[in-house]
């Protein structure tokens, strides 16, 4: 898609991470939220997508942390033409939202656990009890 052949894998890593074994079994890697917290650096998705685009990264696997559920992100790789390795961000809005989530498997016949119905019980706890 790039012009460039596979070339193997590509790691980021934050500033406290430097010496981390991920680092040094990648192929490639490259420094990200070099200002940022530990934390910080993995989840400024802007920056991670910006480093990919500048060196060619095809496909970005977000791990198992809160990136791999961000939807921003999902977007943000597919519109830079990025295969963003997990569920497209169509399906991350969906279930990202507990209630459209809850609605969807109810429409599916999914077996969920009794709770409130929505909108509805809200409109019920605005009345006045007397």
């Amino acid at each position: 898609k790039h012009g460039r052949r596979l070339s193997g894998t590509v790691a980021i890593y934050s500033k406290e991470d430097k010496k981390s074994m991920h680092r040094y079994k990648a192929d490639e890697a490259y420094l990200v939220g070099a200002k940022a917290s530990p934390v910080g650096a993995y989840l400024g998705y802007e920056e991670i997508v910006k480093v990919a685009l500048e060196n060619d990264v095809d496909a970005i696997h977000p791990g198992y942390g809160f990136l791999s559920e961000n939807v921003h992100f999902a977007r943000l790789c597919e519109a830079n033409g990025i295969a963003f390795v997990g569920p497209e961000s169509s399906v991350l809005n969906k279930f990202g939202d507990k209630t459209l989530a809850r609605a969807l498997a109810i429409e599916h016949g999914v077996p969920v656990v009794p709770g409130t119905d929505g909108e509805r019980a809200a409109e019920r706890l605005r009345k006045p009890l007397c």
